[in-house]
């Protein structure tokens, strides 16, 4: 279907950023003569000054972002466009000469001593600016002089090769086979992959399983030295600002506590064993004498698939996160009746679905709506960012409106976890409480699990590295193998293959990034059982919550919401919002 045949009520209003792109062009011209930051140098030493300094960059990047939005929008309705192509590049190319003419305030500012930014942020002038001065006074001792720091910034296109390197070798030159898929030959790509693997022909997954990983196995020695450099680049940066650690160097940069890395990895170690006993049950339900790691992901519950128009599945969307409140479920009418969303899959519009939202401005979605079970949580999950972002800009300044990623997924998390409970605690059909129990165990598995499972591989990848120990093949498909084993338990052949699955995660490359999908699927867990469970003062905790932004760390924001994750308890949390789903589904088998 080509956009022209969607009607308008399935297109996001994109005139509510800019009227066209005759705007767009004029406002792209007015921000090129206005990059005028070069006066502000060498001033950076009163507060008046650093307030003016401040709010000019503001001004500017409020307007650069509404351009932005829009190019990236447009870009985004039909990637065929040569315009919005150049759109993006010419916008892209201004944020980089915005970056290079502001270079000098971070270290102007780092250089003033301790007791003149402690008094900057006292300073009523620049209580807007209170966490971001904070936060470089905390970085200081990790600044270097403003000729070494401009080094260190030339450094960075060259310490992305790694990255660069794994995306074309895993996008471009894999080279993987071809496999008979619905009667004819067909290359395997990562898409037809998942596909077949989530399919019910269990030789056909044994099939795709080995042919995709012979192609890894084929170039392992050249990813395992890509992966190592990597974390040569992670020790390179540990090393030069004089971090006890890359892990460490990585939570600064997010402004969480390790103690938040370590409890993670040790509450899920301690929960192995239920999901041992998931895969067990997972063994029996599929009736298999012997299960394969290519059979974890085809769905326990057959024909229980959800299969509604997007209006009744916005509707029972609506239904299901009713628990929040009558100003949440209105944010959630608005967002439909007044356009925030881009519905309908067409001819070159983006896979996929997200949020976006900048300061100033309503959010907007885009969606690729398909009459699926998994589209519906898609509604609820994007929705969930966007009404966090209109929280976060409603509520803070510019300064402090930009929530960090480490809370991203968690307001998305708990929308899906209260509609997975509205929807199994209201359906009388049998069939689908099993298919929805067993969903919510999969996403905990995949979410929870999965991504611990990734996050103690990188953190012992690299603290080995930091020994002293070069990474290879052999070491890292070792380690990687092992954790596996520890994580799934004896209920599943651990295939041989299993070994090198660490070569194709490309979220590897933005080191110490998956914990986070993690912790905000068990701060989602806890927020949402809080909420069913105490009603009204949960959900004001919990808008105060989505409402914080970034002006105080992202760990602190959430103790508002009634998690504490310095401490065991929502780990625990989630682990027993596990055990009595598998206990609930055990019962129904």
């Amino acid at each position: 279907m080509e956009r022209s045949e969607v009607q308008e009520k399935y297109k996001w209003k994109i005139s509510d950023v800019l009227s066209g792109d005759e705007e767009w062009e004029k406002r792209f011209a007015e921000l090129e003569g206005k990059i005028d930051f070069a006066k502000y140098r060498g001033t950076l030493n009163t507060a008046e000054n650093v307030l003016a300094y401040f709010r000019a960059e503001e001004a500017f990047e409020t307007d650069m972002m509404r351009v932005y939005l829009y190019a990236f929008m447009r870009h985004d309705e039909d990637v065929r466009v040569t315009r919005y192509n150049s759109y993006m590049a010419k916008i892209m190319n201004l944020a980089t000469r915005v970056s290079a003419e502001t270079s000098f305030a971070m270290p102007e500012l780092s250089a003033l001593p301790d007791e003149t930014l402690a008094a900057f942020a006292k300073d009523e002038r620049l209580r807007d600016y209170d966490y971001v001065i904070s936060r470089i006074i905390a970085r200081k001792k990790y600044t270097l002089s403003e000729a070494e720091e401009k080094i260190l910034a030339q450094t960075d296109e060259v310490m992305g090769t790694a990255q660069e390197v794994f995306t074309m070798l895993d996008n471009a030159e894999l080279n993987l086979p071809e496999i008979e898929y619905e009667g004819k030959k067909v290359p395997i790509t990562h898409g037809l992959y998942s596909v077949i693997l989530s399919g019910s022909d269990q030789k056909k997954r044994a099939e795709v399983f080995s042919l995709y990983y012979s192609a890894y196995r084929k170039i392992i020695n050249t990813l395992a030295a890509t992966y190592y450099g990597n974390v040569k680049k992670d020790i390179f940066y540990k090393n030069v600002r004089g971090f006890e650690s890359c892990l460490d160097m990585a939570l600064f940069g997010e402004d969480v506590d390790r103690s938040v890395y370590e409890n993670l990895i040790a509450s899920v170690n301690e929960a192995c064993p239920v999901m041992h006993r998931y895969i067990a049950d997972r063994k029996k339900a599929l009736g298999y004498d012997e299960m394969h790691m290519y059979d974890l992901y085809i769905p326990l519950v057959e024909n229980a698939e959800l299969k509604l128009t997007y209006e009744e599945a916005y509707d029972l969307v609506v239904k299901g996160l009713a628990p929040l409140g009558e100003e949440y479920v209105s944010l959630l009418k608005k967002g439909r009746d007044e356009r925030w969303i881009d519905v309908c899959e067409t001819e070159g519009k983006r896979s996929g679905a997200y949020s976006i939202g900048i300061f100033g401005i309503h959010p907007f979605v885009l969606l690729n709506y398909q009459q699926t079970t998994h589209d519906v949580f898609t509604i609820a999950h994007e929705m969930g960012h966007s009404i966090h972002s209109y929280f976060s800009n409603r509520t803070q300044p510019f300064a402090k409106s930009d929530y960090k990623i480490f809370v991203a997924e968690v307001a998305s998390t708990v929308n899906e976890v209260l509609l997975l409970k509205y929807l199994k605690n209201t359906t009388e059909d049998a069939n689908l409480k099993k298919y929805l129990l067993n969903y919510f165990m999969d996403m905990i598995r995949t979410t929870l699990f999965r991504q611990t499972h990734f996050a103690q591989f990188e953190q012992e990848a690299h603290a080995m590295a930091e020994r002293g120990e070069p990474l290879n093949k052999d070491n890292l498909s070792a380690l990687y193998y092992g954790l596996n084993q520890k994580y799934y338990g004896d209920a599943v052949v651990h295939d041989k293959d299993i070994e090198i699955e660490w070569a194709r995660i490309p979220h590897f490359y933005r080191s110490f990034y998956v914990y986070k999908y993690a912790t905000g699927i068990i701060s989602a867990i806890t927020i949402a059982n809080r909420i069913l469970k105490e009603g009204e003062s949960a959900v004001r905790d919990y808008f105060e919550f989505l409402s914080g932004g970034c002006k105080t760390d992202p760990v602190s924001l959430l103790k508002i919401a009634g998690v504490d994750l310095t401490t065991q308890a929502p780990f625990r949390t989630a682990m027993e919002e596990f055990r009595s789903t598998l206990e609930e589904f055990e019962s129904l088998m």
